[in-house]
């Protein structure tokens, strides 16, 4: 007998139960019935799913009991490619916000809220959820929002930003948001592109047992917003009387706002019905190659989608209280929130995950009853630096997920989540991006969870991974592409008259097949998934997205450097580190004063997280022949692999200097 099947086995960390009863298998069992179809397991349900895709959207229309006042002449035209970006479920008619807004159990809560350092957690249940948004809907109404214009919120993660993206998605206004830890370029490099007619911030927060005034800020950015009608300023931290907004132009207090939507009875909700394709959320691009692409995404794509991960892949219910450590500027945020639709209460939490201790977001869990907790891979391995034992501290009896995502998940997480948090759990690595608001692949409650593994591709993403040549590869490095069309693509870019820059970006490098820029393995015996980084110029350390050029803008504004490049490092856990070469300006010194200067620039300007790890010098930057800065080449030889195209640079020989560096070893 070949041993091969013992070794798999010692990997296997957690398996479903043999008497469950998931929605999954409920799915599958509707589909026998509906279809006749008779799929044995999550592998023949996936292989149906991308086969036969729109049967398998439209079923999933019915099971998610997606709220619709006119329901689809046609799922999507199968003529049609993903690169043709076809329009999906054509005449339907629906309202984002009213899919969150559907439980109408009158006590029981939506949100929690809980604040770094504060004992006080609020609660706000589905009714009065549904007032909430009534009465802001009405504000913004009586400002002149209307359909298509864009509400922007410059927020933490917490109730108001909640109740404002539900009511900007009420009235089909597209909502867009950042998180305070944004600096002033950082916000307007993306806001300003989109033009908001309505801005929500507030006047400072706290984090890692600071107060950071977000006056001057948001200040600063208001002047760079000149379509501003109304900037509505929520007293956060301190009460209204200390907070001075006199010198923000067209500023109100949020309950002056809000008073002017009272009238003389309560307001009441009004959906407007709205095409599945009408735009709900601008995200952005991490920046690259210069200004963040604005990434518009549907109501219904967003919705069905998310549905699907929630429901099918998450097995969640009403009965689930679910919590992701997020920021309103991370598409998880967006993801997060989602989950009102599938009835669960959602749980927000503003603040550092480590202060007042490192158990914070374990105390909520056992306070809360938190089901499923999500977090970013770092998290868990810096839990298991500080030798943290959640399961000898805690109770955790309701915790039955953890997902993880931003950074891939090294092996070494999973054996400390199961042997030091909860050996029960299912351990759920997640991926996808900002780019499909979304999962490509994920957590699954039918089939096990392997040691380093993501457990499979998810429903209807006809994922794979290719190497140069176009071709599928199996238990190799292939580039992540998704070959079929998927709801949950942007509907188009902002400002991109012509399709130019959406093309490019997914589709330049295989025509017709969207390219993701990930490079992944697909393991052929377990149908698990191993991400292996970015294949192009972002940066993703903490799984905080960003593009070199947003580090560059700053740099290159100090005289003493003419020059910089910005890489990725990978560790052989796949964990990534930013570097940062500086060029000197000729007669000007490197030193440690002006690392500091740097570090601090970038921390003022963009934030925390994209402060580079190491900043070196170099006596050198590659280029190509038509001027443009080689980031990969340098990205690879770090990485110790060879570059054989250098006919293409117009100073090959500086690539030789990226050779050996002694900082970069034992990472």
């Amino acid at each position: 007998m070949s041993r091969e099947p013992e070794i798999l086995e010692s990997r296997v960390m957690w398996e479903p139960d043999s008497k469950r009863n998931t929605q999954m298998d409920r799915f599958r069992a509707a589909l026998a019935g509906a279809c006749g179809l008779r799929l044995a397991n999550y592998n023949e349900l996936y292989q149906w799913s991308v086969e036969s895709y729109s049967d398998f959207w439209a079923e999933f229309w019915k099971f998610g009991e997606i709220v619709f006042s006119r329901l689809y002449d046609e799922v999507v035209d199968p003529s049609k490619g993903i690169a043709d970006v076809p329009e999906w479920f054509k005449g339907s008619r629906l309202n984002y916000a009213e899919n969150l807004l559907k439980h109408k159990e009158n006590d029981k809560i939506a949100l929690y809220a809980a604040k770094e350092g504060k004992e006080e957690i609020l609660k706000v249940t589905f009714e009065e959820l549904r007032q909430d948004v009534a009465l802001y809907a009405s504000a913004m109404r009586k400002m002149g929002v209307k359909i298509g214009d864009r509400v922007v919120g410059y927020l933490p993660n917490g109730i108001h930003a909640v109740e404002a993206m539900l009511a900007a998605a009420s009235i089909g206004a597209i909502w867009s948001s950042t998180s305070p830890d944004f600096g002033i370029n950082g916000v307007l490099d993306r806001f300003s592109q989109i033009q908001p007619k309505l801005i929500f911030s507030v006047e400072a927060v706290v984090y890692n047992g600071k107060e950071h005034n977000h006056m001057e800020k948001l200040h600063n950015v208001v002047k760079g917003l000149p379509d501003l009608r109304k900037v509505v300023v929520i007293p956060y931290v301190s009460s209204r009387d200390v907070i001075d907004i006199s010198k923000i132009p067209n500023s109100v207090f949020l309950e002056d706002f809000l008073a002017a939507g009272k009238g003389d009875q309560a307001p009441q909700l009004e959906f407007e019905q709205l095409p599945f394709s009408h735009p709900l959320f601008i995200m952005y691009s991490s920046g690259t190659t210069g200004a963040p692409k604005c990434m518009v995404h549907s109501a219904g794509g967003t919705l069905i989608q998310h549905l699907k991960e929630h429901i099918l892949h998450g097995n969640m219910t009403s009965n689930d209280v679910i919590m992701y450590y997020t920021t309103t500027g991370w598409m998880m945020w967006n993801w997060l929130v989602s989950a009102l639709a599938a009835g669960a209460s959602v749980v927000l939490y503003d603040g550092s995950p480590l202060v007042p201790s490192p158990n914070v977001l374990w105390d909520l869990v056992d306070r809360l009853g938190i089901t499923i907790l999500g977090t970013g891979a770092k998290w868990l391995a810096v839990l298991e630096e500080k030798n943290l034992k959640p399961c000898d501290t805690h109770n955790l009896q309701t915790l039955h997920t953890i997902l993880s995502t931003g950074s891939p998940l090294k092996s070494q997480s999973y054996e400390y989540v199961y042997k030091h948090i909860k050996s029960s759990v299912l351990l759920g690595s997640i991926s996808g991006g900002t780019d499909i608001i979304s999962c490509f692949m994920g957590q699954n409650v039918t089939i096990p969870v392997y040691k380093g593994e993501i457990q499979a591709r998810n429903l209807g993403m006809a994922v794979e991974a290719w190497n140069d040549e176009g071709k599928p590869v199996w238990g190799e490095s292939g580039e992540l592409v998704c070959t079929k069309p998927m709801p949950c693509q942007p509907t188009h870019f902002w400002n991109d008259e012509n399709g130019s820059k959406y093309r490019k970006a997914y589709f330049s490098k295989f025509p017709g097949v969207w390219a993701h820029g990930d490079y992944c393995k697909i393991n052929p015996e377990t149908g698990g998934i191993v991400m292996l980084g970015r294949s192009d110029g972002t940066l993703n350390p903490n799984g905080v997205r960003f593009g070199s050029s947003e580090i560059y803008n700053i740099v290159e504004a100090f005289e003493e450097v003419s020059d910089s490049l910005c890489v990725p490092q990978y560790n052989k856990e796949g964990e990534e580190r930013v570097i940062l070469f500086l060029k000197m300006a000729s007669d000007q010194v490197f030193s440690q004063d002006l690392v500091k200067r740097i570090r601090d620039a970038i921390r003022i300007a963009l934030s925390a997280r994209h402060v580079p790890s190491l900043i070196l010098e170099t006596k050198g930057i590659p280029y190509t022949i038509n001027g443009k800065k080689v980031e990969v080449a340098v990205k690879q030889i770090i990485a110790g692999k060879d570059v054989d195209q250098r006919g293409s640079f117009s100073n090959p020989e500086t690539l030789d200097l990226y050779q050996n560096i002694s900082e970069l070893q034992n990472f």
